[in-house]
């Protein structure tokens, strides 16, 4: 499990030296999706912090299972507005934001806790109808609404790029992000400072291209128990 990391963390520190901002900090978000808690506990051992999961439920059984480690956890999959009671003052970053009636589930609760919940927005870059995640011209919107909401914390966007067997097919979807990142802070004058894309598959091209965030389970933890390897589930 350490070599594992220590294998990711160089292949991060070589794509940052190629990239355009090789000063960024990119932090590593191990997909802990469907692991076991042993493994998750081996991983923490060796130095890593941030883990994600896609599942509410699973999420915060993982959450209570843990809670003597110093793990920052972060949820990445989508998630209903009836759900979103639960996130605030459990998970470190939400993901994937992407609606105006999640932002306000989102915000109510955390103001009840009186707390602030950093959020990213999902962005469908590709307009695949089978996932989650807003339409790149719908997204000035809900920054304008999110805004208004002092208990939420927009720190960025979120993308999942369509499958594809060469990593560098998701370049120009990382490259699109990062563009349309660029535009929106200089439209809405808010700072969008995080960039959450890239995947075992081709997390070096999402750092390559201004990713401050990736999201890698498979080469960190091995494959799931009772799957077999998948690049692209995390």
């Amino acid at each position: 499990m350490a070599d594992n990391l220590d294998r990711v963390r160089k292949k991060i520190e070589a794509a940052l030296k190629k990239s355009a901002d090789p000063e960024r900090k990119v932090s590593l978000v191990a997909v802990s999706k469907k692991q076991p808690l042993d493994r998750i506990r081996a991983l923490a051992a060796a130095g890593q912090v941030h883990f994600g999961e896609n599942y509410v439920q699973e999420g915060m059984e993982k959450i209570k299972a843990l809670e003597n480690l110093e793990i920052k956890w972060h949820l990445i999959g989508s998630l209903q507005s009836n759900k979103a009671r639960f996130i605030p003052g459990r998970f470190f970053l939400f993901h994937s934001l992407d609606s105006v009636k999640l932002a306000r589930a989102l915000h109510k609760k955390a103001a009840e806790l009186g707390i602030v919940q950093p959020v990213l927005i999902q962005v469908n870059l590709a307009g695949e109808v089978q996932k989650a995640g807003v339409v790149p011209d719908k997204v000035p919107e809900l920054i304008r609404e999110t805004k208004q909401m002092d208990h939420l914390d927009l720190q960025g966007l979120m993308l999942m790029p369509p499958l594809a067997d060469d990593p560098e097919e998701s370049r120009p979807y990382f490259t699109g992000l990062r563009k349309m990142r660029d535009t929106l802070e200089q439209e809405t004058g808010r700072r969008l400072p995080h960039l959450s894309m890239g995947m075992s598959q081709d997390f070096v091209q999402a750092v390559e291209e201004g990713a401050t965030l990736v999201r890698v389970g498979s080469l960190l933890m091995g494959p799931r128990p009772g799957c077999t390897f998948n690049a692209y589930a995390g």
